[in-house]
């Protein structure tokens, strides 16, 4: 456990309870309640995360989980060699991404915060977080692993299942895979990198259920910009896109839901369409477990890989069909 009276030194506070809830700790202080949490990367990346949601509460965006500052007026504590946060602790429930309300809201939510987060200049001495550019190159690279990862498997002698289906599905993912690129290569994907850049927007990167509290009063607070970037933020709407997708059976009712309530708010370009179609292709979900596998990423049991894999086969039937309607309800090719 770290030092508590460490983290009450340094963020000036009394702390009267504290349990842990979901990889992060709930404090009852006498300030109120708060958000402890141990930050796994550096003190300049968190600037710029500070200066991101800094950025979004002056531009009118102020439902984020604000950082508490130091009394050296640091947005953090130094414990031994650990970094913790502390933020306003959001009451509230998490957003069901079943519900169509609630994905209305959630939509126009994340459309308000890319409006807000135009014009953002990061602090000083933070590092700038971007991957404005690097889709077609990340693109390409990961799919070129899914050879590599067959290769490994090959050579292998006890193949476990988790092996025997990577073998079975890797070419339908690696096919989807090319699509993907050559729809991103045929759209104005680096103009629209270009303009981001200008405007100087970014992204959050992690916009999902656990990060979108509804609270008493029926609004959008955003949770945990441990991951915000520069970015075009057909990433966002699309990954949010999927991660509601693979929910409710690929459903396209859900997409159009999506879109246009965002559109409600700030409409995407004809050009930005295309953007999306190309990161609802990629297979993102199957790269990542298999990474995640081979490269020993995360500790499960082997079973719970196996069954992850199986899950995303299973969908692959519904997944075709949602990219043929997306195909024609949005005029793509």
């Amino acid at each position: 456990m770290m030092r508590e009276f460490e983290i009450e030194r340094q963020f000036g506070i009394k702390i009267e309870n504290i349990k842990p809830n979901k990889g992060v700790y709930l404090l009852k202080t006498d300030q109120g309640t708060k958000c402890l949490k141990k930050i796994n990367y550096g003190t300049q990346k968190l600037l710029f995360v500070y200066g991101a949601k800094e950025h979004l509460i002056k531009s009118g965006f102020s439902k984020v989980d604000r950082y508490c500052l130091n009394v050296d007026g640091s947005p953090y504590a130094l414990v031994n060699e650990d970094i913790y946060t502390l933020s306003e602790w959001i009451e509230g429930r998490e957003c069901d991404f079943r519900s169509k309300d609630d994905l209305i809201k959630a939509a126009k939510g994340l459309a308000y915060l890319h409006i807000a987060s135009k014009g953002y200049e990061p602090p000083e001495n933070s590092k700038l977080k971007t991957d404005l550019g690097r889709w077609p190159n990340l693109m390409e690279k990961r799919v070129r692993s899914f050879d590599k990862m067959r290769d490994m498997i090959r050579k292998k002698g006890n193949k476990t299942n988790f092996d025997l289906n990577y073998m079975k599905t890797m070419q339908f993912y690696k096919d989807i895979g090319k699509v993907a690129m050559e729809v991103l290569a045929d759209s104005q994907y680096v103009d629209l990198c270009r303009i981001t850049e200008e405007e100087k927007g970014f992204c959050h990167h992690d916009f999902t259920y656990h990060n979108i509290i509804i609270d008493t009063e029926d609004c959008v607070n955003v949770i945990d910009f441990d991951y915000c970037k520069r970015e075009i933020r057909t990433y966002d709407i699309s990954a949010f896109m999927i991660k509601v997708l693979k929910r409710v059976d690929w459903n396209i009712e859900y997409a159009e839901t999506i879109i246009n309530s965002y559109n409600e708010v700030s409409s995407l370009k004809e050009e930005e369409y295309r953007t999306v179609f190309a990161f609802l292709l990629f297979p993102q979900r199957f790269w990542r477990l298999a990474n995640r596998y081979y490269y020993n990423e995360i500790n499960w049991p082997s079973n719970t890989f196996n069954n992850k894999l199986e899950e995303l086969i299973s969908e692959q039937e519904k997944y075709i069909k949602f990219i043929e309607s997306f195909k024609k309800i949005y005029n793509q090719k």
